[in-house]
């Protein structure tokens, strides 16, 4: 099984949709909403809706031997995920979380040939680099990568965010081969939700819900239902059919959409140096796409 043009645009919404989210979420947290509560916000209203539909649609059981590996999928891919990134967007730029966030698909890729769960071939690699060498290129054309007051340790904190994410993109393939994706996102969901509670209920009783604009409400509104809910759905009906490092490299694509947002907007401009960036980027998809195809046949 090999993915398909519908996965490709799975993906493609997905990070499209998270490429509008650094700067939206850096205008919730930590101005109105603590990193941690934020984060109890957007799990458990999503944890809801995965279960809700899960009754509705699915109705599965879960294998006890597969309930630990749940948990860490939801430790992974939702508590410590979620926390790492919002914590550390809180006290350092977008611009510097989206170049880190281009790390993941490398720790995927040497996650995946760790476990097993793929092989890694030139191709791969070729494709990871060349996406890589793209994302730096769009990210640097346009910005530099500033410093300031807590901002290494915020650094940190979205590195250690790519990498549990990259550990959860390999962990939960091989449950996929046997549960409906809305089964396995109700459970890694509810399992994360009961793991940010405790780090987040202080922070949400805190919060001075009354002195927030109706902008922040609709921003905190497309984090929980279009950022958390429908990316983690769309990753997921991809990941079905294609294996983590071709979710991984569209990774690479967010900095160059977020630039073609600011074009659109006339905030930005598109020099000869980002043509280069997006055939760099979109080469390394098709190598990653390819590769698959070819060790399928």
């Amino acid at each position: 099984m090999q993915a398909s043009l519908r996965d490709h645009l799975y993906l493609f919404a997905a990070n499209l949709i998270y490429a509008l989210s650094f700067t939206v979420a850096k205008d919730i947290i930590p101005t109105y909403l603590e990193p941690s509560a934020a984060i109890v916000v957007r799990v458990s209203i999503s944890a809801l809706l995965y279960l809700v539909l899960e009754r509705i649609w699915v109705r599965e059981r879960i294998h006890p031997n597969d309930r630990l590996r749940l948990l860490a999928c939801g430790l992974f891919g939702v508590a410590l995920n979620q926390l790492l990134f919002f914590e550390g967007l809180a006290i350092t730029t977008p611009i510097n979380a989206a170049l880190i966030m281009t790390t993941t698909p490398i720790l995927i890729l040497l996650l995946s040939g760790l476990f097993r769960d793929e092989t890694i071939t030139w191709m791969k690699v070729a494709g990871v680099v060349s996406g890589a060498a793209g994302a730096l290129l769009v990210l640097l054309s346009g910005q530099s990568v500033t410093r300031g007051a807590g901002q290494t340790l915020g650094d940190l904190l979205i590195l250690l965010n790519a990498a549990s994410y990259a550990v959860y993109l390999v962990m939960v393939k091989p449950l996929l081969q046997r549960y409906h994706p809305l089964t396995l996102l109700s459970n890694v969901f509810l399992s994360g939700l009961f793991m940010v509670l405790p780090v987040g209920l202080p922070g949400l009783l805190r919060a001075d819900w009354a002195a927030m604009p109706a902008l922040i409400w609709a921003e905190l509104l497309f984090i929980v239902f279009f950022t958390t809910f429908l990316t983690y759905l769309l990753n997921m009906r991809a990941l079905i059919r294609s294996n983590p490092s071709l979710v991984g490299i569209y990774i690479y694509l967010q900095p160059l959409l977020a630039t073609t947002i600011a074009l659109l907007l006339n905030r930005d401009r598109y020099p000869p140096i980002k043509m280069v960036a997006t055939a760099l980027i979109f080469a390394g998809v098709y190598w990653v796409s390819r590769n698959r195809k070819r060790t399928e046949e």
